[in-house]
């Protein structure tokens, strides 16, 4: 990743066949673009005509007043008019038009290495898809859950972009929300009478804020994934294993691995995740609400939004883009918070400890390099890649599997004592799966003995058939009593 991977300027080009003949973006930059030598946005990417006293006499206390300072209230209303015409975004709290559109741009301004987008080729394409076949039928020896990959696709950056961006709205918008709530929170006791209008403005900027932001990061990002769940989250669409074959070529470059070797222990990693989150139906939804959960716990350091607007030059828009690369979120020190991270962490550190442990016995008998490109993994998402990086930097939150040797070790036991079958078996129910101090003690948590959910519920029905077939009485408890012990082992099995 760049040192400056949010910065706001935008590359002069078009990738070169980039996503398979795709029409060019009619925004696009170029040195005729806005006249600022490939920013469509211009010198000042939020449109701020520069009104009198900016940067002016106590900006940092009153940011508004240095922003407006020598403009009277009457004054006001005309320059509420004209940054609303600049900032004419309506919608949520990222504006994703321009999120997508500067993706696009930085990729085809290339990595920093010089290497460009450019189309997937029909033997790039074939490659993938013999990859993927081949990683399916060797993890139908190492895991009961059948093949969760309806296709296989080979995708240029661009073509990640625009198939992940749906998941990245889903992630980032509930901490955008607090964001753009956080700007209205920031206005000078005298504008609270105008407060309405100058709140659209600020979340309108907000708006634009984020999809500089996000457009930059993901972007970034698309130079060097290799497929759809480097985050351990399934960021493309369901049933769809996707590599990237220009990603793959660069990561295995300096290894000094074969290519083809390279291709399919990422290719079965890929398949891995897609059986996992294809065949555990609560999965997705789960690792998507802890990642929200936490969110909403996560704090807005208003005092350095406050001086970044206070301080704007519309100038120098990359002060405003320092200002947030230095970060204002804030988790809250809350018992409920803390909850929420160990949650997040723990189920990340499963999915990935999973995937680890199963692709190993799949790959290690098969694969020469196996153990290598296993370690490189490891350290790669252990160690914080961009992914981890470039999401704790939007949203104040890394994705990173902290505990992944942990988890794996955990799941290869298992297997051990309980086969492949009782090892996967564990998915059927969230309540079923290790936690956190499960980590700490795996041996404890291989041996010990687990209440078959399933059965459970199967017990429930039974009995339910049998109180509606004699009228409801059961036992000496009586129907009352019976329908409070139902429930109070029917919540167990949630």
């Amino acid at each position: 990743m760049s040192d400056t991977p949010f910065g706001f300027g935008l590359p002069p080009e078009e990738p070169e066949n980039g996503d398979e003949g795709k029409k060019k973006d009619p925004a696009g930059g170029g040195q005729g673009s806005g006249g600022q030598g490939g920013n469509p946005f211009g010198a000042n990417p939020f449109g701020f005509g520069g009104p009198p006293g900016m940067g002016g006499p106590g900006g940092a206390d009153n940011p508004f007043a240095a922003m407006f300072g020598s403009l009277n209230p009457n004054d006001l209303g005309a320059a509420f008019q004209q940054l609303g015409q600049m900032l004419s975004y309506e919608g949520g709290p990222v504006n994703w038009d321009m999120a997508k559109q500067i993706a696009r741009q930085v990729v085809a301004q290339g990595t920093p290495d010089g290497v460009k987008d450019a189309s997937v080729g029909p033997a790039e394409k074939s490659a993938v898809e013999e990859a993927v076949r081949l990683a399916d039928l060797w993890l139908d020896q190492v895991t009961p859950l059948p093949s969760g990959a309806g296709t296989a696709v080979a995708w240029s950056r661009a073509e990640w972009v625009e198939a992940t961006l749906p998941a990245w709205q889903q992630l980032v918008d509930p901490v955008a929300e607090r964001v753009g709530a956080a700007m209205g929170d920031v206005l000078p006791e005298e504008m609270q009478a105008m407060a309405g209008p100058l709140i659209g403005m600020m979340r309108s900027m907000g708006g634009a804020m984020f999809g500089q932001q996000i457009g930059q990061a993901v972007g970034a990002l698309a130079g060097e994934v290799v497929g759809s769940t480097d985050v351990g989250l399934p960021l493309g669409p369901a049933g769809r294993a996707a590599l990237l074959p220009l990603n793959i070529e660069a990561f295995g470059k300096d290894l000094g691995v074969p290519s083809d070797e390279v291709r399919l222990y990422l290719a079965l990693r890929e398949a891995a995740h897609q059986r996992l989150f294809a065949h555990v139906p609560w999965l997705r939804a789960h690792l998507f609400g802890a990642v929200e959960g936490y969110a909403r716990g996560i704090k807005v350091d208003t005092s350095k939004l406050e001086e970044a607007v206070g301080q704007l030059d519309p100038t120098h828009p990359e002060q405003l883009q320092e200002a947030l690369q230095q970060g204002m979120f804030q988790p809250e020190d809350t018992p409920e918070q803390k909850a929420a991270l160990a949650r997040l962490e723990t189920a990340l550190a499963l999915v990935e400890g999973w995937v680890d442990a199963v692709v190993h016995e799949a790959a290690k008998s098969r694969l020469t390099s196996a153990d290598a490109l296993r370690e490189t993994l490891r350290r790669r998402r252990a160690s914080g890649g961009p992914a981890e990086q470039t999401f704790a930097t939007l949203i104040g939150l890394e994705l990173r599997p902290r505990r992944l040797r942990d988890a794996a070790r955990l799941w290869a036991s298992l297997t051990d004592a309980r086969g492949v079958d009782g090892r996967d078996a564990l998915w059927e129910h969230p309540d079923m799966l290790p936690t956190a101090t499960d980590l700490d003690d795996p041996d404890g948590f291989v041996h010990r003995e687990h209440l078959d959910f399933s059965e459970l519920d199967k017990m429930l029905g039974e009995a339910a058939e049998g109180r509606s077939g004699d009228g409801g009485r059961s036992g000496d408890g009586g129907p009352s009593g019976d329908s409070e012990g139902d429930e109070g082992k029917g919540d167990g099995a949630k």
